[in-house]
């Protein structure tokens, strides 16, 4: 029974967060003993997964994701690998290797819903850029590219949800210290007919010309702060 008397308060005498939620939120270094579960509790992924094609001892302390389809749209992908975002801000972050990635791979890290936004690497012609894609206009659209020119890259998503802002903000940095905004915002809208989960962290790979490429994900680390302010 809910409330007092079977109502609910409009006033709860508890305590302000100041961080994580053990439990339902974590970061993770992919680095795991044998007696731990190759994926904690955490984790969800966003389809049915095949777990032929993910592994997180493949290649000790990476998580792998490997294609073996073509697909047309990130929404049919399956693997995508995702966290719950949470308020009022937070933001999540990972370093990508793609030297195993093929031609029309892409992968990265994508704040996942109906109107969904992405920050990764693509290959094209044999190579990779760094884009960000807005899907907030119901279409996947292309917004900006930069040429990578190494085989690492560190890749990031923050929220707002302050005010009921709801944006979301992409970033990518090659040392991992100094980051660059790409793209432009995502104002993300929670649809409940089309997708019933709120906005989540998502780790995404998939192939559109060939199959048999992997990515390789050396961490995911999730906070409760972000870079930007009021």
């Amino acid at each position: 029974m809910l409330g007092i008397n079977g109502k609910v308060p409009e006033k709860l005498d508890l305590p302000v967060s100041k961080g994580l939620i053990p439990g339902i939120v974590a970061s993770d270094e992919f680095s795991r003993t044998k007696k731990e579960p190759a994926l904690p509790l955490v984790w969800q992924w966003n389809h049915n997964p095949d777990n032929n094609l993910w592994s997180v001892s493949q290649r000790e302390g990476y998580l792998r994701l490997t294609t073996d389809r073509i697909d047309t749209s990130f929404e049919l992908a399956r693997n995508t690998l995702t966290q719950r975002t949470f308020g009022p801000v937070c933001s999540g972050s990972i370093r990508l290797e793609i030297s195993g990635m093929k031609d029309g791979d892409f992968a990265g890290l994508c704040l996942l819903q109906k109107k969904y936004g992405q920050v990764g690497v693509r290959m094209e012609n044999g190579k990779p850029f760094i884009v960000m894609v807005n899907a907030d206009s119901r279409r996947p659209i292309e917004i900006q590219r930069v040429p990578l020119t190494q085989k690492t890259v560190f890749l990031k998503a923050e929220c707002d949800f302050r005010n009921r802002a709801d944006l979301g903000y992409f970033f990518y940095s090659l040392d991992g210290k100094n980051w660059t905004p790409i793209g432009n915002h995502l104002k993300m809208e929670y649809s409940l007919m089309e997708h019933f989960m709120g906005y989540r962290f998502g780790l995404f790979n998939y192939a559109t010309r060939q199959p048999g490429g992997y990515a390789d994900f050396d961490f995911f680390h999730i906070n409760s702060e972000i870079s930007l302010k009021n």
